[in-house]
């Protein structure tokens, strides 16, 4: 008989809604029903795509011996991470303050009826393994100190809400801004590289996307070279590894070695709109055909694989199919000759590393670039034209005989803040790259937010099958107002200049702390939890904060709105003295330093709107990484700080600051 979780939208927990658990999702009901009958929570957090919260579930939750001592001691409630990243923030800080140690998924949290945890870990076995205490015995010896030693628990409560609340940042004095954080961040960047594979830890190893995008901009801003070669060198390394479909595109969510090679094989939207907008600027930079490559690749599997019917984009591939981990990606070296010619495998094995020993379990390969299709033709004896035509088809016969095999499950909800990165990345990556029909995509996502996503001013977190449910969170408000000044330099609309203000708007009403600055997680109208997160480092996403005041920072230069420019300086303010302690955890937040120290420069074109066709893609790859460019075409209505005479030649309006230079009437002469 299914469990409470029936009725829900979330795949995630619909997948547990078979489960002989008698789970409830995060609501009134649940957390009534605790307080009445006295019992804790049993709290599991995950998200669809996860190949650990698969394997706890197989062991547990379809178990029925664990499910009768869930049932028995528990009030049991699933929530997807991804639909609720309050609640996980909240829990995932809670579970580093109780285990000392970092979290992940799935989240296993035991909380009192009042919501606050006293013990928490991530994967459980059923039986003890792994260094891991089985789960049964774990929950009846939690169940026990709950109501045998019930006061050293809630006197635990008390020390862990206070610790909580301790990490939420207060106001800070003003101080002097310099570019200090960015120089440190810089050299603590270059202490953990990895000079062999690139990247800055070991396995795993994550894109880490925010990091990239700081060195790049600092390459450009100080023209450090070494900034500049970490990452291209990690850009590259990760563009042929395993991490990245060699097949169908995309990147997967992090690799289990040191070399890329391995991913856990999820793949999410999320990651891919930052690396789509990271790759299209290396190629911008390098006119490497790798990085290219790398970008087209990603917006491919975006389309063919993510992209709804009714518009916007799906959320998450998972990393399993029929019960395993990777198995629609790898191959045997027998499948892959079976499919290929004589010649074709000539240069396809070598090149993917089929000729290697395996590097998945032992029995399989993942395909990487182990070698450059240049060396491969040169040992062959054959001319690059004709490697280049014998992989192209290995490749297709490939790609064609994997999209026969079962695939994996796909997270068909659609989430504001992760369809904003991924507009913000095609929007980027179109622009610089010259490709409208990337840039039409992204405004067709945009338009799909806005028709479901949008209710009387304000935004809803996530949609599926018709249906927009949960209130909005920072970061859905942020990297929506972010993409927006991304796609407005991609192709100006008006409509998207009147709802980036009524955003702007909204995160200043409804999420900015009026006491200390910055912006908290959740609304002011919010359900209230244990704490209410004000976080300013980034994540696996960047921090809202630091988008947010990015953005608000970049729309207050463009339409000389005080009240933005006053709020992005607020938070920037609040979180200063953790910048300046830890710059490199905060990198989004040290692009907003980075332009508070120097104003972007706006570029304005105007003139008929043929010829402004020719000035854009000609100066769009060429700008810096604190340039904003707007093509306003005559007879377009404009906000009145970006009113420019019409006239019938194109002409750039060139402003820093309060400063602004004369027209300039030839393109050659645009100063870049």
């Amino acid at each position: 008989m299914p469990n409470h979780l029936a009725t829900e939208s979330s795949p995630y927990l619909l997948q547990h809604a078979g489960n002989p658990v008698d789970w409830y999702p995060w609501g009134e009901e649940a957390l009534d029903k605790a307080r009445r009958e006295d019992k804790p929570i049993l709290l599991s957090i995950g998200y669809s795509a996860c190949h650990w919260c698969h394997v706890m579930a197989h062991d547990c939750f379809e178990d029925e011996e664990v499910a009768a001592a869930m049932n028995r001691l528990f009030v049991n409630i699933k929530v997807d991470r991804e639909e609720r990243p309050d609640l996980d923030q909240i829990y995932q800080a809670a579970h580093q303050l109780l285990a000392q140690r970092g979290g992940g998924w799935p989240l296993t949290v035991f909380l009192t009826p009042d919501q606050t945890p006293f013990f928490a870990g991530t994967y459980f076995p059923k039986t003890p393994r792994y260094n891991l205490p089985g789960f049964v015995g774990l929950m009846e010896n939690i169940a026990r100190a709950w109501h045998e030693r019930r006061g050293e628990v809630l006197a635990q409560n008390q020390a862990v809400r206070e610790a909580l609340a301790q990490q939420q940042p207060d106001a800070a004095a003003p101080a002097a801004l310099t570019d200090a954080p960015l120089v440190q961040a810089v050299r603590e960047l270059a202490q953990a590289f990895d000079p062999v594979w690139g990247g800055f830890s070991r396995a795993p190893k994550f894109p880490r996307p925010g990091e990239l995008v700081f060195l790049l901009r600092e390459a450009r801003r100080s023209g450090n070279p070494q900034a500049r070669e970490m990452v291209l060198f990690t850009l590259r390394k990760m563009a042929s590894g395993g991490i990245v479909d060699q097949l169908g595109g995309g990147f997967c969510r992090y690799s289990v070695d040191e070399r890329w090679a391995i991913p856990h094989f999820e793949k999410m939207l999320c990651d891919n709109g930052p690396l789509l907008q990271l790759y299209a600027d290396a190629w911008a930079l390098t006119g490497e055909a790798l990085f290219a490559d790398t970008a087209e690749g990603i917006v491919g599997w975006l389309l063919r694989e993510m992209r709804a019917p009714d518009g916007g984009f799906y959320s998450a591939l998972d990393a399993d199919s029929e019960g395993h981990e990777g198995r629609f990606y790898v191959w045997t070296p027998d499948e892959v000759r079976a499919l290929l010619s004589v010649d074709e495998y000539a240069v396809a094995a070598p090149v993917y590393g089929f000729d290697a020993p395996p590097n998945f379990e032992n029995a399989h390969w993942n395909p990487v670039l182990a070698r450059p299709l240049t060396d491969v033709a040169e040992a062959l004896g054959l001319a690059a034209e004709e490697a280049a035509a014998r992989l192209a088809r290995a490749r297709q016969k490939l790609f064609a005989a994997r999209e026969t095999r079962v695939r994996p499950g796909r997270d068909d909800k659609q989430l504001t803040s992760w369809n904003a990165l991924m507009i913000a990345g095609l929007a980027h990556a179109g622009r610089v790259m010259a490709r409208p029909d990337w840039i039409a995509e992204a405004h067709a996502a945009i338009d799909f937010l806005h028709r479901h996503l949008r209710r009387d001013g304000r935004l809803l977190a996530s949609y599926k099958r018709g249906e927009a449910r949960l209130n909005a969170y920072l970061d859905d408000y942020a990297f929506l107002l972010d993409a927006l000044l991304e796609a407005m330099q991609a192709g100006y609309r008006e409509a998207d200049m009147a709802w980036t203000r009524e955003l702007a708007d909204a995160l200043l009403t409804h999420f900015e702390d009026p006491a200390a600055g910055g912006f908290f997680f959740t609304s002011h109208d919010h359900e209230t939890l244990i704490t209410r997160p004000k976080l300013g480092y980034d994540n696996a996403t960047p921090s809202g904060n630091g988008v947010a005041a990015f953005a608000l920072q970049r729309l207050g230069h463009l339409l000389g709105e005080a009240r933005y420019l006053e709020a992005s300086a607020r938070c920037l303010r609040v979180f200063h003295p953790h910048l300046t302690q830890q710059p490199v955890v905060y990198p989004t937040l040290l692009a907003v330093l980075d332009e508070a120290l120097v104003p972007p420069r706006v570029i304005l074109l105007r003139g008929p709107q043929a010829a402004l066709r020719e000035w854009t893609p000609a100066l769009a790859p060429k700008l810096g990484a604190r340039d904003l460019l707007l093509a306003l075409p005559n007879g377009l209505a404009v906000p009145d700080a970006l009113a420019k005479p019409e006239s019938d030649s194109p002409a750039a309006w060139i402003c820093s600051g309060t400063a602004c230079q004369p027209p300039v009437t030839r393109l050659a002469d645009v100063p870049l």
